[in-house]
C-alpha cells in the first residue's frame, strides 16, 4: 500500500514556481497528549509539491495561499533536494481543495442585508449635497481672496525642493538600502555573482535550523546575518544555509561581507 498523507491549514511561506509545479511549505502541529512513557510530538514543516495545471485549477494567487485555508492530500516523499524542499518532509501533492470560511459567509450575509437600507437613504444623501453645494457658492466670494494669499506663500517652497542634488539623493537611497539588512553588510550581490564551492554543495544543513532561518525571513523581510565573501573571486567562504534560504524565498540579492585575500 502507498504511503497517505492529509494536511489542513494556510501556506506559512512564499509560493515559489518551477517548470511544471509549484512548491510552497505548511506546518502541522502535534497532539496536545501522548500516550504515557512517550515524549509529546513537536510541530513539523512540510514541503508541498503541486503541478501547476491542478494549482490554477484552484483560483489561488501568491497573495492568497497565506490566508486561504486548504487541504492537501498526497504521499510523503523524502528524494528531493533540499534547494527545493526545506521542509523536513516533501510531500507530492494528488489533491488540493479551497476550504470555505467561515467568515466569508457571514460577511456576504450581512451585506445583503445592509443593501436595501443603503438605496432608500440615497436621496437623502442627495439633499444634503445639494444643500452643501449651495453653503459653499454663497460662502465662495468671502474665501477666494485668503486662497489666494495662501498660494502665494507656498509657491517659494517649490524652488527649494527642486535644488536638492542628485548624487546626495543617490547616497541617501544607498545608506537606506544597506540600513536595512543585517549589521555588518557591506555589500548586496546577486546569486550569479557569488560562487558555491563543491564541499559546501555535498552538504546538507540541518532542517530545524534552516526553518529558523525562514521563519527569520518570514517576519522581517531579509536575512538575520550576512554571507561571507571573498571579496576579489566571490567565491563564498560562509553562510551556506542562509544562501540555500535566500534562493528557496527568491531573494533578488543577499546581503555580505568581505574577506580579504593574504
Amino acid at each position: 500500500m502507498p504511503h497517505k498523507i492529509t494536511l489542513t491549514g494556510s501556506a506559512t511561506g512564499p509560493l515559489r514556481e518551477y517548470d511544471r509545479y509549484v512548491a510552497f511549505d505548511m506546518r502541522e502541529k502535534g497532539s496536545p497528549s501522548a500516550p504515557k512513557g512517550l515524549k509529546k510530538s513537536t510541530f513539523i514543516s512540510y514541503t508541498v509539491f503541486v503541478a501547476k495545471k491542478a494549482f490554477n485549477k484552484t483560483g489561488l494567487t501568491k497573495k492568497s495561499i497565506m490566508h486561504e485555508k486548504i487541504l492537501i492530500q498526497g504521499e510523503p516523499t523524502l528524494d528531493i533536494p533540499i534547494d527545493e524542499c526545506p521542509g523536513e518532509v516533501g510531500v507530492i501533492c494528488f489533491q488540493i481543495t479551497v476550504l470555505p470560511n467561515k467568515n466569508d459567509k457571514e460577511k456576504n450575509d450581512s451585506d445583503a442585508k445592509k443593501e436595501p437600507k443603503q438605496e432608500a437613504s440615497g436621496p437623502s444623501e442627495a439633499q444634503k449635497k445639494t444643500e452643501s453645494t449651495k453653503q459653499e457658492e454663497a460662502q465662495e466670494p468671502v474665501s477666494q481672496p485668503v486662497a489666494k494669499e495662501e498660494k502665494k506663500e507656498v509657491k517659494p517652497i517649490q524652488p527649494e525642493v527642486q535644488e536638492t542634488p542628485m548624487e546626495e539623493k543617490k547616497s541617501e537611497k544607498e545608506k537606506t538600502r544597506l540600513s536595512n539588512q543585517p549589521k555588518g553588510t557591506q555589500d548586496l550581490l546577486g546569486f550569479d555573482e557569488i560562487i558555491v564551492p563543491k564541499e559546501f554543495l555535498k552538504t546538507r544543513p540541518n532542517p530545524e535550523k534552516t526553518q529558523k532561518v525562514i521563519d527569520f525571513v518570514e517576519r522581517t523581510g531579509r536575512l538575520d546575518e550576512p554571507l561571507t565573501i571573498e571579496k576579489d573571486s566571490k567565491v563564498l567562504k560562509d553562510g551556506y544555509r542562509r544562501y540555500i534560504v535566500a534562493r528557496t524565498v527568491k531573494m533578488d540579492q543577499v546581503p555580505v561581507v568581505y574577506e580579504y585575500q593574504k
